[in-house]
């Protein structure tokens, strides 16, 4: 099966298209990087020919509120339109947990609009919503920096490894169309300044942690159950402190 991996050389990109390529699929990485731009258009036509699921994992060049609006209406609208017309069977997009309940974060109202997109379109579709990668632990302590302490949310934190959410959006590429949403996230929940603590520790960072009630996340504002899962969702099989000794290795 043809399977074209939009931001196949990112992070989660390069991972599914490994997945799939071992599991014998054709699996095409697709990016500005060999010609294919979904913000333009530009290639899709012709990389998306004969293809049965489309893979968007694709990520913003900038977080700047109205520029990651712009990429995701841009690049979603360009896409679900190409997918439409070569009669692509399945979209699958990366998404974040919870993606919704945070409006005060440009990023996530930006997903928003994408999923929405995705509803609206003519493609049958399933959304991977995720938890923070773990990878992403030691932005989150940059972002937090205040008067040279990190101040974090109280709030719940349950962060993925990102072999697993690789894992998991390519089982569900492999299967039929959810047209809905499926979470997923790692296998622990802390506070978040716990788990950043941890990381921090980890990685022989002295940086004084605070926790504090009122921190925001990129912008956002956190209540105690705004970056899990609220209900059901799928769980990744690495733990925090397995990754941390990988890390380290």
């Amino acid at each position: 099966m043809k399977v074209v991996v939009i931001g196949g050389s990112g992070l989660i990109g390069a991972k599914v298209v490994a997945i799939l390529r071992e599991k014998g699929h054709d699996a095409v990485a697709a990016s500005p990087r060999n010609g294919v731009n979904a913000v333009t258009g530009e290639g899709l036509a012709e990389t998306l020919r004969g293809a049965q699921v489309v893979v968007d994992v694709a990520n913003a060049p900038s977080w700047a509120p109205d520029d990651v609006l712009a990429f995701f209406r841009s690049s979603t609208t360009n896409l679900v339109k190409a997918e439409a017309a070569a009669g692509v069977a399945h979209h699958v997009a990366l998404s974040i947990v919870n993606t919704d309940r945070m409006p005060d974060n440009g990023y996530f109202r930006a997903k928003v609009a994408q999923e929405a997109l995705i509803e609206a379109s003519r493609v049958p579709y399933s959304i991977v919503r995720a938890t923070q990668f773990m990878e992403f632990i030691g932005g989150i302590a940059d972002a937090g920096m205040q008067d040279g302490k990190v101040h974090l949310s109280t709030g719940q934190f349950q962060p993925i490894a990102a072999d697993d959410v690789a894992a998991i959006v390519a089982d569900v590429a492999l299967a039929a169309p959810l047209n809905g949403i499926v979470d997923i996230a790692g296998p622990e929940r802390a506070p978040l300044y716990q788990i950043v603590g941890q990381y921090l520790k980890a990685q022989g960072d002295a940086r004084e942690i605070v926790a504090d009630p009122k921190a925001t996340y990129f912008g956002g504002t956190v209540a105690e159950e705004s970056l899990v899962p609220t209900g059901e969702a799928r769980r990744g099989k690495i733990a925090l402190a397995d990754w941390l000794g990988r890390a380290r290795a």
